[in-house]
C-alpha cells in the first residue's frame, strides 16, 4: 500500500515547481532585460533581479530540505485516538471555563485566526499525545494555563467523514 502524502508537502511542491519555473524561466529573462539597459554597476533592475535570484535559490533549499523531512511522515504514521498532527481539539479553560477549537497542524500551514496552531507550540507541544479527559498545563503569556481535552477529532476521522458517501 502507497503511503499517502500529506496535504502541507503537496503545497510545499506546488511551490518547489512554481519557484524552479521562476529560476530557469522568468529570472533569466529579468536579468537579460535589464543587462541590455546598459551599465550594470548603477542598475537597479539588473540588481534587483539578482537579489531574487539569490532569494529563489535559498528558498528552494528551505523548501527541498523541508520535503525531505516531512516525507518521514505519512497519514498512516499518524496515531489514531490522540492528539497528533491534522487533529481538531477542543480544550476548555479549566480556570475560566472557556473553551478553545484548535487545529494542529505544521509551522507551514498556521493560521492562528482560524484556530490552526503549530504542532511545534507550547500548547500544541502539551496537547501533543493527549486524549479527551486529560488535562494539560500551559505557559501562555498570560501566565500558566490549565486546560482540559474536552473534544477530539483525529485526521484520520476527519478524512473518513470528509469523504463522500459511496
Amino acid at each position: 500500500m502507497a503511503s499517502l502524502e500529506l496535504p502541507v508537502v503537496q503545497r510545499l511542491k506546488k511551490e518547489l515547481g512554481e519557484l524552479q519555473y521562476e529560476l530557469t524561466h522568468k529570472i533569466p529573462k529579468d536579468l537579460q532585460e535589464a543587462a541590455s539597459h546598459g551599465d550594470l554597476s548603477e542598475n537597479a533592475e539588473y540588481e534587483a533581479a539578482k537579489s531574487r535570484q539569490e532569494f529563489v535559490r535559498a528558498r528552494l533549499g528551505q523548501i527541498q530540505a523541508r520535503i525531505r523531512e516531512l516525507s518521514l511522515y505519512n497519514i498512516q504514521s499518524i496515531p489514531h485516538g490522540v492528539v497528533a498532527y491534522g487533529s481538531r481539539v477542543t480544550v476548555e479553560d479549566l480556570e475560566e471555563g472557556a473553551s478553545q477549537v484548535y487545529e494542529i497542524v505544521f509551522p507551514e500551514e498556521v493560521n492562528a485566526a482560524a484556530g490552526q496552531i503549530s504542532l511545534g507550540s507550547p500548547i500544541g507541544r502539551a496537547l501533543l499525545n493527549k486524549s479527551v479527559g486529560d488535562e494539560v498545563e500551559v505557559q501562555t503569556p498570560r501566565g500558566k494555563r490549565s486546560y482540559q481535552i474536552t473534544e477530539l477529532v483525529t485526521l484520520h476521522e476527519r478524512d473518513i467523514s470528509s469523504r463522500p458517501a459511496t
